[in-house]
């Protein structure tokens, strides 16, 4: 460059360049960096039309003052122009107030913490549950019956519930209690799932689940999502055709719920499971009841294959896991969603 610089005044600028195969362009740059003081900062223009620092400061302590402070700047804009006073828009007082920090909520918002994603994973029976508790219409309109309902969300299966004419975190205790003692849990063994229920959050409940070496887990509030098991079988229930609109004793619905979940676990054919029952899936024969049904069609195949169009049959796949916010995994061509993940509740 600096060969170049030393023919510049000699030949000029198009000709030195040319001789020493230099881009005019590089050669112009070089002598732009050249003059160029040293770590120069660029400072952004100011406007013409901006207010000077004594017009803001004039707006600031308008703002401020006794008159105005404890109203929004839109008002303030407009109380001033009915006193004849024009400082700047409404824009520009947003602008300056919040330069100086002046447009915060005046009162402290509650801020509530983050909870984290539950994210649960069955591959077999006995290694998820889900628990929740729904009201049922009582024989006046202010009563209720609570039902307690705790559900395998690999299997569809419901291990266990209770009835009972009020919520509480002593039933609830043992109910839990009963039912892994019944299912034979061992420790560290199960994850139970629920809301944020009052008796789901219940200190008696959380120390239950301490002794049994049962991990605890909760959906975040608001978020029904979290908890989709039990609500898909609370919806199952309340849909059934002959659901009544009241119960008009503790003893009738008591009766009603027997029946319905010795339905629900022996002849349901759930859509989730590869439509078997959910005894079938829990106590592990779906799998003889799968190779049943997958020779019957097989037969109906060898006798006729063209009605098939020469495609063999087969009965709706079992699922080999179940989950709660499953991540997303890609595994080849196939990509499992969250949405998969729930085995199409």
């Amino acid at each position: 460059m600096a060969a170049t610089s030393e023919l510049v005044g000699e030949m000029g600028v198009r000709s030195a360049c040319a001789s020493m195969g230099l881009p005019r362009a590089t050669y112009y740059r070089a002598c732009r960096e050249a003059r160029a003081p040293l770590h120069t900062v660029r400072r952004p223009r100011r406007s013409p039309l901006a207010l000077s620092a004594s017009e803001r400061q004039d707006v600031i302590d308008m703002l401020h003052s006794p008159e105005y402070v404890d109203v929004a700047p839109r008002t303030a804009y407009a109380m001033l122009l009915d006193a004849g006073i024009f400082l700047a828009s409404v824009s520009t007082f947003y602008r300056i107030l919040r330069a100086c920090s002046g447009t915060r909520g005046r009162r402290d918002q509650l801020v509530h913490p983050d909870y984290a994603r539950p994210e649960l994973l069955a591959t077999r029976p006995r290694e998820v549950w889900s628990w929740d508790i729904t009201k049922l219409k009582g024989p006046v309109k202010s009563a209720h019956f609570h039902l307690y309902v705790i559900l395998d969300i690999f299997s569809r299966y419901v291990v266990g519930w209770m009835i009972a004419d009020h919520e509480s975190d002593q039933l609830a205790e043992s109910l839990i209690g009963h039912t892994c003692d019944q299912e034979g849990i061992v420790p560290g063994q199960l994850t139970l799932h629920a809301d944020r229920g009052a008796a789901m959050r219940s200190k008696l409940v959380a120390d239950l689940l301490v002794d049994l070496d049962v991990v605890k887990s909760h959906s975040r509030p608001y978020t029904s999502d979290d908890n989709p098991f039990s609500e898909a079988q609370f919806k199952t229930m309340k849909y059934r055709p002959g659901f009544p609109e009241r119960f008009h004793s503790l003893a009738e619905a008591r009766s009603f719920c027997q029946t319905f979940f010795e339905w629900y676990n022996y002849d349901h054919r759930h859509s989730g499971i590869g439509y078997m029952t959910p005894a079938a899936m829990h106590n592990d024969v779906a799998k003889i009841i799968y190779e049943q049904r997958d020779q019957v069609l097989l037969n109906a195949f060898s006798l006729h294959p063209n009605r098939f169009k020469n495609s063999r049959p087969r009965p709706p796949a079992l699922p080999t896991e179940a989950g709660i916010n499953m991540p997303k995994m890609d595994i080849g061509t196939n990509e499992q969603t969250e949405e998969c993940s729930l085995n199409n509740l």
